[in-house]
């Protein structure tokens, strides 16, 4: 194949991937919706986890996505710096969005800032958002695609707060956040806390901790302890699935951090809904693939 050929067949692989996304949740996802659901004690919300997994097996049914908001499409990118596309990959992944937004089909959300104009292929000013790591000198890249849905991107925050507000500010805002508007993201959420020295660090921080693995962990203890607690605290709260009481109110609490100026502790707030579409691809210079969060899947 020619250099030529090898660009329209990535260029096919990640349409057919995100097409995929929004079609499938991964499957640290469902297993984590299976235990909620196994757990629940309120009968209207079994009702409502029941619809919830009635509704995913539809999708694979029907080849048709498993919500109606597909999102604003993200790619998270960790990139040898000798993957042989990378200097084309941007493109190949806005044309990858224009195509699996006709083929899947996905709702087209992309909306210009000021015109007020969808562009009717989910792409646009910086549209598909694409995150960049170039992570070693090696010749394979992995990407994450993430589909932020309207309702679970409503309860997003950020904030700076004095030093001596400490990490019990941060706790505080948090369950200021989920109290006041973490119902409009269709319980149960994922919740991504990041902290960091100021907003737009912690932003982005907080968007790549619920792109992690549900049940994992933050390297520091501290760190790891807070998340526990959090999703402890959080799930007393009692939301339950889609907002209706139940006994969690969470899939997950995970926080992603970076050093602080002495003088300002940023947090912020990133929240995934229950439909949780992500997923984990990685490819190698030969163009062969492997899916890392879908066992048993073959595009």
């Amino acid at each position: 194949m020619s250099h030529e050929d090898d660009i329209q067949a990535l260029t096919r692989l990640m349409a057919d991937f995100t097409a995929f996304i929004g079609k499938r949740l991964p499957d640290d996802v469902v297993a984590k919706l299976q235990a909620l659901r196994d757990q629940e004690q309120k009968d209207l919300s079994k009702v409502v986890y029941d619809s919830m997994f009635e509704n995913l097996a539809q999708a694979i049914a029907l080849n048709r996505p498993a919500c109606q908001d597909t999102g604003v499409i993200n790619y998270f990118i960790k990139a040898g710096a000798n993957f042989p596309y990378l200097a084309r990959l941007q493109n190949i992944l806005v044309q990858a969005v224009k195509t699996a937004t006709v083929e899947a089909p996905l709702r087209h959300n992309a909306v210009e800032i000021f015109e007020e104009i969808n562009t009717g292929d989910n792409t646009g000013e910086r549209a598909p958002f694409i995150h960049w790591d170039i992570i070693n000198d090696g010749d394979e890249v992995e990407i994450e695609v993430y589909m932020a849905g309207g309702g679970c991107s409503l309860p997003g925050r950020a904030i700076t707060l004095m030093p001596s507000a400490g990490y019990e500010g941060v706790v505080d805002f948090v369950f200021d956040t989920i109290v006041n508007w973490g119902i409009n993201a269709c319980p149960p959420l994922l919740v991504g806390v990041g902290i960091a020295g100021s907003v737009e660090n912690a932003a982005l921080l907080s968007k790549k901790a619920i792109l992690r693995p549900i049940g994992s962990s933050h390297p520091n203890l501290k760190g790891a302890a807070l998340e526990k607690r959090l999703e402890q605290g959080l799930n007393e709260l009692g939301l339950g699935p889609q907002g209706l009481s139940g006994s969690a109110t969470v899939l997950g609490v995970h926080i992603e951090s970076a050093a602080r100026h002495p003088s300002t502790i940023s947090a912020a707030i990133n929240i995934g809904c229950w439909a949780h579409r992500r997923g984990t691809i990685r490819i190698k210079g030969d163009l062969s693939h492997e899916i890392i969060s879908h066992r048993e899947v073959a595009l």
